[in-house]
């Protein structure tokens, strides 16, 4: 067995809400091991870092959130003598969600919740490498860079080559490891959330795509402006694409091909505050089914962290 199998992988995230000029963040209160900490839970097999923060957050809590931006990583020794490493990210409780949610029921997991301020909160954390955590949304609610929104950059999935394709390079398909992974990468997406999706006009896209909208419920807009027969005969309009999802200020999904991926996140960059200052170059050098997230404020559109992903497995 290797060193990193032995790794315990998790993944949580820091819970706020706007409570008038103020920020709150949820804490939990777990009776088997006496202490106080952030949401969080280990990975369950082929699942994603982004898929598990979701669904521990909602087992855990009762709230079903959208993910944030991420907040780096909490990393110890467990007491059997295991290295674990928890991923986080920043996740908002809508005020609908909030009361959607109802009353916390107790659990096998949590015995108690609690929103507090942010002073108060770091006070109560039992253990420093959350309360570090807790100290990196912080910085970002001093920023004003706390409520942000995900732009998605994606490659499409594995499809089958141009040399065993006698159609249009616009249709050729995905194959059969192609159409798993995109099943595989939907739920992660889908943890932020998108609420526009838009595509390539190419099959190979589209298809990508499917196992993502029907589970957010969110259609898919095709346009040639995404597209890599338009790119190569630059007579794409990527600019005006990314314009039209920076002025709307919510999360989207853009699916498109490894040739337009670099301008595709160029123009994201470009568009928002301090973005051009970054080397977006792995960012941007994507293989199939990989995809990069941009998190950009709300507020004054600064771009506020960069991850990159791919299928699990």
């Amino acid at each position: 067995m290797t060193a990193a199998s032995t790794t315990v992988v998790a993944a949580g995230a820091v819970c706020f809400r706007r409570v008038g000029a103020g920020v709150r963040v949820l804490l939990i209160h777990r009776d088997h091991h006496g202490d106080v900490s952030l949401p969080k839970g280990k990975v369950d097999p082929g699942e994603s870092t982004p898929q598990t923060a979701v669904r521990e957050i909602h087992e855990e809590t009762g709230y079903r959130v959208a993910l944030g931006a991420p907040l780096g990583t909490a990393e110890y020794v467990m007491p059997g003598g295991r290295d674990k490493v928890v991923h986080y990210w920043a996740a908002e409780v809508t005020d609908a969600e909030f009361e959607a949610a109802g009353s916390f029921t107790p659990n096998s997991e949590v015995g108690a919740i609690e929103w507090v301020g942010l002073a108060d909160a770091r006070a109560k954390l039992t253990y420093e490498r959350d309360a570090e955590v807790l100290d990196r949304f912080a910085d970002r609610v001093a920023r004003g860079a706390d409520r942000t929104f995900a732009l998605v950059a994606l490659r499409h999935a594995k499809t089958i080559s141009p040399h065993d394709w006698s159609g249009s390079d616009a249709t050729r398909p995905l194959l059969p490891q192609g159409r798993k992974q995109a099943k595989a990468i939907a739920p992660a997406v889908a943890a932020w959330a998108p609420r526009r999706i838009v595509s390539s006009t190419a099959a190979r896209c589209l298809a990508t795509l499917e196992p993502l909208s029907a589970l957010t419920h969110v259609g898919v807009k095709q346009t040639d402006a995404l597209s890599q027969d338009a790119f190569e005969r630059h007579d794409d309009d990527v600019p005006a694409v990314v314009a039209k999802r920076l002025k709307k200020r919510v999360s989207a999904v853009f699916c498109t091909h490894g040739p337009v991926l670099p301008e595709l996140i160029r123009q994201i960059a470009t568009g928002a505050k301090g973005g051009h200052r970054l080397d977006l170059r792995r960012a941007s050098s994507l293989g199939p089914s990989e995809y990069t997230v941009l998190h950009l404020a709300v507020d004054d559109l600064s771009l506020v962290a960069v991850e990159t992903h791919g299928p699990v497995g």
